[in-house]
């Protein structure tokens, strides 16, 4: 009877695991992997045939090598600023309490969660001619007349750090709440001084947290045209600007796909170069699945060691310039106010612009200056009976909510697999869950654009569901990754000991205690589809826009206080989502 019962078991668990998968892998199948596969075809194939016309146009001019060169300075720019100036942030949040690291998180949160859109156009009005710097500069005697802040390399790279900072931060946080703080003070109890106790023992073992923080910053970094596009000038253009015009200009496909392969290419390198060094599985919060080989240690490991050492001796030298009374204090938590006040002007750097556009949706004059004059309401009287803007709201909140659920529905099943399943690849299938993440989101909305356009899903809603639940959908996988590692199975267990079947154990036991974290993941979905341009910007037709699309039409096309408006809102809505989520985040520590 054992004997027989074995390969039972063994069908049904492989049956249950196709099953489980199933619906991710069609998904990423039909609207990823085949609409980019389909355009990245293009550009070697012709009318006549496979040719390289479209690579030898690309690589014949310096103009596109030199787009790529200017996108990689930028991406690694604003990776370096990113996560060095974030480093300190995620530092102080982990070994804060639960109530402070709350109260600290919840800014990061809101800046992370804020829309692009909101946040770029902000600085727009910081920068400008007449904007708050400007004002700020002249009235301290320091200009004599306002300074051409916009529109070069340093707008961009300020607006670009801004927005992907916060992605650094959470990303190395979700490392560094795993360290244990007890390893420096062991090490300081052991004759250590607090720089080398960090360098040497501390800083190693967030490494995984800042190379994760990295990547995630530059491949986001490099697909970006947001703030290029309202930032920058011509010196300044992105390769995803170039993917752009030749899309929505000159509908030049063969020449789209040869400059995404070629920034896909770019992107697979880094990626390959990280999964060799960490393993991809640290993107998800696991540890490293690379260990080094016994033996003698390279020279790269020497080196980096040695640089170490360096920063350590230096670090400890400051440090013996402070008082006794705050080394004493510092020794002991790992914090100090030199640290708190770097942390609060980061995140006042973070916060500051989008509140910039409270005040300013209430100036009753005409144009977005800075300071407002008098107080009226008639720019969200103009947003409320804009039927334009409404009907962009309302498809906002309907694709959301629909992507939201279907990402949860899909991507649930998926993390449960890859937590729990004993099976075999499973290195394989989380990379190809993170794949939507991995290819540069700009390359995926034009393939999806393509495609939809031949089976006549553009502008529709079904088809702006299903393009937002691709790219939302690792991320519901990474939360209930997240959430299920820290699920106690022995409930299960208990459960099914007392008689309860599978399908009742998830129905009254799994469920009712992830709630919590469906709940967030969902948030996380819903989130992630409200504030997606990229893919707004081709799928969804000139006349059912999107709110971020019709964000990017009124400012592109033309600058409204009304915009303000929406952009309060919008920062209102997202704060009210980030306090649901901590909510639930509480009642699920809490069950």
């Amino acid at each position: 009877m054992t004997t027989l019962a074995t390969p039972r078991k063994r069908m049904s668990a492989g049956r249950r695991h196709f099953l489980m998968a199933a619906p991710l892998v069609v998904l990423l199948l039909v609207l990823l992997i085949y609409p980019v596969g389909q355009l990245l075809l293009l550009s070697v194939v012709g009318d006549q045939g496979f040719t390289l016309s479209q690579y030898h146009r690309l690589f014949e001019s310096s103009v596109y090598v030199n787009v790529l060169l200017i996108t990689l300075k930028i991406s690694l720019w604003t990776t370096f600023f990113a996560v060095v100036a974030g480093y300190p942030v995620a530092y102080l949040i982990s070994s804060l309490s639960a109530k402070r690291k709350t109260s600290l998180l919840f800014w990061v949160l809101l800046s992370f969660w804020t829309s692009f859109l909101v946040r770029t156009f902000a600085w727009v009005v910081l920068l400008g001619r007449n904007g708050v710097v400007n004002q700020l500069l002249q009235a301290l005697g320091i200009l004599d007349a306002p300074a051409n802040l916009l529109y070069n390399f340093g707008s961009v790279l300020v607006g670009m750090v801004h927005a992907l900072m916060p992605l650094a931060v959470l990303t190395m946080l979700s490392v560094m709440e795993n360290i244990d703080r007890n390893l420096p003070r062991a090490a300081s109890t052991l004759g250590a001084r607090p720089g080398t106790a960090f360098w040497k023992i501390y800083f190693p073992l967030s490494m995984p947290g800042v190379a994760a923080a990295a990547i995630m910053v530059f491949v986001t970094a490099i697909g970006f045209f947001i703030t290029p596009a309202l930032l920058g000038g011509r010196k300044e253009t992105m390769i995803t600007q170039i993917i752009i015009d030749q899309v929505q200009q000159t509908m030049n496909w063969e020449f789209a796909g040869a400059v995404s392969v070629l920034l896909l290419v770019v992107v697979l390198v880094v990626f390959a170069i990280y999964d060799k060094v960490l393993g991809l599985s640290t993107m998800t919060g696991g540890a490293s699945t690379r260990v080094r080989a016994s033996g003698k240690e390279s020279l790269s490991r020497r080196a980096g060691d040695a640089v170490l050492t360096v920063l350590a001796n230096v670090s400890d030298a400051m440090f013996a310039l402070l008082p006794k009374r705050v080394r004493r204090s510092v020794s002991g938590t790992g914090q100090s106010r030199t640290l708190w006040w770097i942390v609060l002007g980061v995140l006042a750097f973070l916060s500051a612009p989008a509140f910039l556009m409270i005040p300013l949706s209430f100036d009753s004059g005409s144009g977005l200056t800075w300071p407002p004059k008098g107080f009226s309401l008639q720019w969200y009287e103009q947003m409320f009976t804009s039927p334009v803007w409404m009907q962009a709201i309302t498809r906002s909140l309907i694709v959301g909510v629909g992507t939201g659920f279907l990402a949860m529905l899909i991507g649930t099943p998926a993390a449960f697999l890859l937590v729990r399943a004993n099976m075999r690849g499973k290195s394989a299938m989380l990379a190809f869950v993170l794949s939507p993440i991995v290819v540069p989101r700009m390359i995926i909305a034009v393939g999806m654009f393509y495609f939809f356009a031949r089976v006549g899903l553009v502008g529709s809603t079904i088809g702006l569901i299903l393009a937002h639940t691709v790219v939302a959908v690792p991320y519901v996988v990474i939360t209930m990754m997240a959430v299920l590692r820290n699920y106690d199975t022995r409930l299960d267990l208990a459960a099914q000991s007392l008689g309860a079947g599978p399908w009742a154990t998830l129905r009254f036991v799994t469920f009712p205690i992830l709630s919590a974290g469906l709940m967030s993941s969902f948030l996380f979905a819903f989130a992630t589809s409200f504030d997606e341009l990229t893919i707004a910007l081709f799928a969804s037709g000139g006349l059912n826009a999107t709110l971020p699309k019709q964000f990017w039409d009124e400012v592109t096309l033309q600058i409204s206080p009304v915009i303000a408006a929406v952009s309060t809102c919008l920062f209102i809505f997202i704060a009210a989502l980030i306090w649901l989520a901590d909510r639930l985040r509480r009642r699920s520590l809490a069950n």
